[in-house]
């Protein structure tokens, strides 16, 4: 779910089933242009930022991510139990795993947010995947890779506790699979990877897929 998504023209025929989007910019000119982008996905309900809250998609825009953005975000999805997405210019190693564990799971860069690249990015949030820049994903694999290499301490299993067949899935997720193309490779229906990721984040309390490879990462699982 962190690879390119599929098309995002399809469009709704019951306007009740237009995915609710909040866009919090600092400035007018990122707020308007976010909006803009947005207006042209028929799937997309732009609402006030007043309207925040469980249900909607929160498209954070940023330049850099400061402490005072990132509690914008904890409070966003954390406080608010919005979906959110993050719109910034750059990302240091150290906010990665922040941003991923503060419930972010669709993350775009600023110089690629066009109209169909925004639209994609809500659309994986509003169903709970994960949308991350390939870069980016790369980034992080690496990143938890290090801690995992530099932990001390550990024995016996990992915590997590992970089953093989959320192992199995969890890798294919990584490697930027969808849902359908998981279900063929393992021969499982999608009902099946849909519970069984379902299941994984509800009984870890993970916030999305992308905490979900984050900590499987982590644990030196994949």
């Amino acid at each position: 779910m962190f690879s390119a998504a599929h098309s995002t023209h399809s469009g709704l025929a019951d306007p009740a089933d237009r995915i609710r989007v909040a866009v919090h910019a600092q400035d007018p000119i990122s707020r308007e242009g976010a909006h803009s982008q947005l207006r042209r996905c028929p799937e997309i309900d732009l609402r006030e930022v007043a309207d925040s809250g469980p249900g909607m998609v929160a498209v954070l825009v940023e330049d850099v991510l400061d402490q005072a953005a990132l509690t914008r975000l904890r409070r966003l999805v954390r406080s608010e139990g919005a979906r959110a997405v993050l719109v910034v210019r750059a990302l240091r190693e150290a906010e990665l795993l922040d941003v991923i564990e503060c419930g972010v799971g669709a993350i775009v860069w600023r110089h690629e947010a066009t109209a169909t690249r925004l639209a994609q990015a809500v659309l994986a949030a509003a169903r709970g995947d994960g949308d991350l820049p390939a870069d980016l994903l790369g980034r992080l694999i690496n990143q938890v890779g290090t801690l995992h290499r530099g932990a001390t301490g550990r024995s016996g299993a990992p915590a997590a506790g992970l089953t093989p067949r959320e192992i199995d899935v969890l890798r294919l997720v990584a490697e930027g699979f969808d849902t359908g193309e998981i279900a063929s490779k393992l021969s499982y229906s999608e009902r099946t990877v849909k519970n069984v990721m379902h299941g994984l984040t509800t009984r870890l309390h993970l916030r999305n897929r992308a905490h979900a490879v984050a900590q499987a990462l982590r644990e030196g699982y994949i």
